[in-house]
């Protein structure tokens, strides 16, 4: 196995984690910071597993005639929580993989876990806390609580997503363009975030709520 490059961090936030400042990933998440050194990842979530998700060779017009690449569709996730998805290109497979893995990496971000469903009420991490639609070019696909023990109902590669996050009970429903594998991926990664950007607001408004109180008094 070829040994790995030391990694010499470019960025602030790469030389906060190398440098043991910041030691969680939600730390990053609170910070605000893009992600832009994959290694970054790699040490505060080592245990990410990877899955293949589409490979498939693709041609543009060059000044100089038609150019083929592979291009590689690649998803990662601990299975508790976090999930990242990218697309990577180049001449051929192998490094086609690793440039999508690098991308997935740059875009990892956490799912609100729960127990949403009313027909179940456990108050456990199994499912999600609400309904949530995403959308990506012509594919839409909406996710629904599930009560625990129904699994996942979803197609093959919205399914791997929600099982790279940690989502084990969920209902699915999707529309458009269903077998197009990268608009699947990153309507459900869309439907995902839009959990964080909810959660966002709400705490914005609750924060808007209290300054008004305070001025009233």
């Amino acid at each position: 196995m070829a040994e790995q490059k030391e990694w010499l961090p470019r960025t602030e936030l790469g030389k906060k984690v190398a440098g043991g400042e910041i030691t969680s990933i939600d730390q990053v998440f609170e910070s605000g910071k893009k992600i832009l050194e994959p290694q970054i990842i790699d040490v505060l979530l080592p245990d990410l597993r990877e899955e293949v998700l589409e490979r498939r060779s693709t041609q543009r017009m060059t000044a100089s005639g038609r150019k083929q690449q592979m291009r590689a569709v690649v998803v990662i996730g601990n299975g508790n929580g976090y999930i990242g998805a990218g697309v990577g290109k180049a001449p051929d497979t192998r490094r086609a993989i690793a440039e999508a893995i690098v991308d997935a990496k740059k875009n990892v971000m956490k799912v609100q876990l729960g127990c949403g469903s009313w027909e179940c009420g456990c108050g456990t991490g199994h499912s999600i806390m609400q309904r949530v639609t995403g959308r990506s070019g012509t594919t839409e696909i909406s996710i629904k609580p599930a009560p625990r023990g129904v699994g996942i109902v979803a197609g093959k590669a919205a399914k791997k997503v929600l099982e790279l996050a940690g989502v084990r009970d969920a209902w699915t429903f999707a529309r458009g363009r269903t077998r197009n594998v990268l608009n699947t991926v990153l309507a459900t990664i869309s439907a995902l975030e839009s959990m964080n950007r909810l959660k966002k607001g709400a705490g914005a408004g609750a924060a808007a709520e209290a300054a008004t109180a305070e001025k009233t008094e």
